[in-house]
């Protein structure tokens, strides 16, 4: 192995213009090796945009692979990236602080994942220091190995003893060279000389043997043209960066290993492999071109992102708090696109990523500022209501029925009329207003019917119904059967009060008969039910939709804990099917709710 600063003596021995000539070969091939600045270019634009949680998902998977010390510069970077969202909405989150009046000084705001993020720092940082003790302990014994590689070469010219194949010898300690591991920096240089001085010191021997030194020419031209054949393969290979990586190695490969060959091979066979390096880079152009025209379309639907979110932040009409929930679920999208779009131009990246920022938080701010004043109608809204209440209470007991019938309507029809009230107070004052209205017209419907119910009549069907519901198993069609009962049963008017235990004991008979067919009674389909056992109905299944929702978020958060988590774990296999069921109940009572409303 031959470089620019360790010629042997045969080269020496040459013209001064010779010698120039050959080191000028070594210090040339520079020229066709990739620049650092373009390779960091090139591999920034590869690392598109991620997500916050991608990030630290790509950290989380870099510390549990066995030598994490070692990706030291891709987890920099992931850290770098994560940090920056994290900041970011950290001061989107001051700014909206700001917005409501509120002083700076007293913002604080914890980052629900910067304790991820620090977790997985500290832990890659011990990862690393391993490492690198590790990597200290190697190059340790490497240079003890190299060094005696070194003292079998220094004897190989000096005491080589009679009938040595020295052509054998030296290919053994080249190729143990070569495959010797890393040494410290500090080490090297001095390492590295001492080792070519003896190989120059080796060939200098061999020039009193003719015959074995053109057995090492040949040898070495073999090198040097194993080297250009795979050079004219990379001139067609289709993916140029691929192609530039692998001329990069070659390159590498003629400074260490393209040892000297005869004089007439010399200045060709560099030039050669000169020429075809040239022609690779000359494809270079292909290459940005390629990336610059990706950048354009990146920063078009970059741009048109940051246009959309404009529009949603400016509504043409009046927005409501349904428009608003729909903008608030769009941008999230739109947030999500423009952050898995590729890179853009970097004398741009820094504007484009500012004016994305700018305009989030714009949209926030409007959005904002229309809850807030939405914040003042309800409070107004709940005003009205509390009115609707009290005139309701105080004439749930009127019998005056040509007055107080027209009165409870106009107070339902008011009650829909009026908008939102604070979301704490909802259930509460339609429980009471709900409460008020029933009252009466239980009471009305009481004292005006019975003269016309035969309410005998009424239980002894009643008791028909409850005797064929105790006969229903969990055969097929055990469902449909339970939903024509309960049908019937709402269809039919009071009993009389000293049977009014015949409710509760069919009601307890309908729990029984749904459990064993595994149905809840919200999802059973039924007719015959009044307006206020329609709403009370409807508030049910809302309140247990709500509450299956909480449960599959939070079942779906604890398998976030795990790395990978897979149906095929025996561990979350239980979770998984717990999951599904849960999924499936919650689309049974959607369709329910949605039929009730929709008056089907």
């Amino acid at each position: 192995m031959i470089t620019e600063n360790n010629l042997s003596e045969n080269e020496e021995k040459k013209n001064p213009n010779e010698v120039s000539q050959e080191t000028s070969e070594n210090t040339n091939s520079h020229d066709a090796v990739p620049h650092e600045d373009d390779a960091e270019h090139l591999e920034e634009h590869e690392d598109v945009d991620i997500s916050l949680a991608d990030a630290l998902k790509e950290m989380e998977k870099i510390i549990n692979t066995p030598n994490a010390g070692e990706n030291f510069k891709r987890f920099n970077q992931l850290k770098e990236k994560a940090s920056h969202y994290i900041h970011d909405e950290i001061e989107d989150k001051k700014h909206e602080y700001a917005e409501t009046g509120n002083g700076l000084e007293n913002f604080s705001y914890e980052h629900p994942l910067q304790t991820k993020l620090s977790a997985l720092i500290n832990i890659f940082r011990e990862k690393h220091d391993d490492f690198q003790k590790g990597q200290e302990e190697e190059q340790k014994k490497n240079l003890e190995h190299r060094q005696s590689i070194i003292e079998r070469l220094k004897n190989l010219y000096t005491n080589s003893e009679p009938g040595t194949n020295l052509f054998k010898s030296i290919r053994e300690i080249k190729e143990e060279w070569s495959k010797a591991g890393q040494v410290a920096k500090s080490e090297f240089k001095i390492l590295n000389n001492n080792y070519f001085h003896h190989l120059n010191q080796f060939y200098q021997m061999l020039d009193l043997n003719k015959e074995f030194l053109e057995q090492e020419y040949s040898h070495n031209l073999e090198k040097r043209q194993h080297i250009i054949a795979r050079a004219q393969e990379l001139e067609n290979e289709p993916v140029i960066q691929k192609a530039l990586n692998e001329l990069q190695y070659l390159h590498k490969l003629w400074k260490e290993e393209a040892e000297p060959v005869a004089e007439e091979f010399r200045e060709k066979t560099w030039e050669e492999f000169k020429e075809i390096s040239n022609k690779i880079h000359e494809r270079k152009s292909e290459l940005s071109a390629s990336i610059e025209k990706e950048q354009a379309a990146n920063l078009e639907k970059k741009s048109q992102i940051i246009t959309e979110i404009k529009k949603l932040s400016e509504p043409s009409e009046t927005p409501n708090h349904n428009y608003w929930q729909n903008a608030i679920k769009r941008v999230e999208d739109l947030r999500s696109d423009f952050l898995k779009t590729g890179s853009v131009p970097r004398k741009l990246s820094n504007q484009n990523w500012n004016d994305f920022k700018t305009t989030l938080r714009g949209f926030n701010t409007t959005k904002n500022n229309y809850y807030k004043s939405l914040k003042g109608s309800q409070q107004a809204n709940l005003e009205e209501k509390l009115k609707l209440i009290q005139t309701a209470q105080d004439n749930q007991n009127n019998e005056e029925w040509d007055i107080a019938v027209p009165l409870f309507k106009k107070l339902q029809e008011d009650w829909k009329k009026i908008g939102h009230v604070p979301k704490s107070m909802t259930n509460k004052i339609w429980d009471e207003f709900r409460d008020a209205c029933n009252a009466f017209f239980n009471n009305y419907r009481e004292k005006s019917n019975t003269s016309t119910d035969n309410w005998k009549e009424n239980f002894k069907n009643k008791r028909a119904l409850l005797d064929e519901l105790k006969t229903v198993s969990n055969e097929e069609g055990s469902i449909e059967k339970i939903e024509q009962i309960k049908t019937a049963w709402n269809n039919i008017g009071k009993v009389p009060r000293d049977k009014i235990s015949i409710n509760t004991e069919f009601n307890k008979t309908l729990r029984e008969k749904l459990k064993i067919n595994k149905i809840n009674e919200l999802e059973l389909k039924e007719e015959g039910l009044s307006e206020n056992q329609l709403t009370d109905k409807a508030r049910k299944i809302k309140n247990q939709i709500s509450d299956l929702e909480g449960e599959i978020v939070k079942l779906e958060n604890n398998l976030s804990f795990f790395n990978k988590p897979s149906r095929e774990n025996p561990l979350l296999r239980d979770t998984y099917n717990t999951i599904d069921e849960k999924k499936a109940h919650l689309e049974t009572l959607k369709q329910n709710l949605h039929n009730i409303i929709a008056g089907e």
